[in-house]
């Protein structure tokens, strides 16, 4: 049976794999200690929040929200900056799942909204269009990297 749940310190060694693999899926090198030191920071700081997917005692999924305001409409948003299942367990609904527990969390919260970005070849945007996601199409995202 599926478990979605909040993450807590004690999560983060059943967690820090799998965010390891969703960074190497994002084309970064493998780098466990660095993946559950950062983990570690944002669940001990609450600068972020996680929740997991559970499947039969196993961690497999996972979506990461943090916090920002929109100063236009003076509320509170979510950034749904991570989401990832494992590979053998794509297509069993996990990522919906976790999609939802985000917007039921969202609602909870009393926050305006979540927004995510993704690449434009990620076939996951035919899920977030099912579940009421709306693909800007009024604005660019820009990025400035710092030297």
């Amino acid at each position: 049976m599926l478990k979605i749940r909040k993450a807590t310190q004690d999560d983060v060694p059943q967690l820090a794999p799998l965010f390891d693999l969703y960074r190497i899926f994002y084309g970064q090198e493998s780098n466990s200690p660095a993946a559950r030191a950062f983990l570690t920071e944002r669940i001990t700081k609450g600068e972020s929040v996680i929740f997991l997917a559970e499947l039969h005692g196993e961690t497999v999924g996972f979506t990461q929200l943090y916090k920002t305001f929109s100063s236009v409409s003076l509320e509170a948003v979510f950034i749904l900056n991570d989401l990832y299942v494992s590979k053998s367990h794509r297509g069993k609904r996990i990522g919906e799942a976790l999609l939802n527990r985000a917007q039921a969390y969202c609602s909870e919260k009393n926050f305006k909204g979540l927004a995510l970005e993704t690449a434009v070849d990620n076939p996951a945007q035919k899920l977030y269009e099912r579940l009421g996601w709306k693909k800007d199409s009024h604005c660019f995202h820009y990025f400035w990297k710092a030297p």
